[in-house]
């Protein structure tokens, strides 16, 4: 597990999902060029997430209750929306392969960009498909922030 004063204090948790109740944690922040609303764009355009997101192969439509299906590293996971306030915060549960993980973002003004925060809380059960608890797992988390930083920091003129 792990120390509850590694998550920003403006993140929502959903129960069971704190970093204090996750056996894998990744949090991972920068400024980025643009407007927070530009921002909030790119990561909520979901159909999109597998020209970006690494390993992301397909997606299924979003249904009006803000649910999906994601083919990811060769798993399917159903993810539900949790939160969503349009321009500042989103987040998603994804439950697949053995494991159910929360991500979400925490997006603000900052001075001529947007300061983008994203944690992630997985929980995996055992045995587990995905071993959540190894390094390639946190490698693939990484992976995953730097594409989503690569593309909130394309130039937002381009769009």
């Amino acid at each position: 597990m792990h120390d509850p004063r590694e998550s920003h204090p403006g993140i929502h948790w959903p129960s069971g999902f704190s970093p204090a109740e996750a056996h894998g944690f990744h949090r991972a922040e920068a400024v980025v060029p643009g407007t927070p609303e530009r921002a909030f764009s790119v990561l909520t355009d979901v159909p999109n997430w597998p020209v970006w997101i690494p390993d992301c192969a397909e997606v299924t439509p979003v249904t009006p209750a803000r649910s999906f299906e994601v083919l990811w590293y060769g798993h399917w996971f159903e993810v539900f929306v949790g939160e969503h306030v349009e321009f500042s915060r989103v987040g998603w549960m994804a439950i697949g392969a053995g494991v159910r993980l929360y991500q979400t973002w925490l997006i603000t003004e900052a001075g001529r960009g947007t300061h983008a925060l994203v944690e992630t809380a997985v929980r995996a059960a055992a045995p587990k498909p995905l071993d959540t608890l190894s390094r390639s797992w946190t490698r693939r988390l990484g992976d995953l922030w730097l594409a989503q930083h690569a593309k909130l920091s394309e130039d937002p003129s381009l769009d």
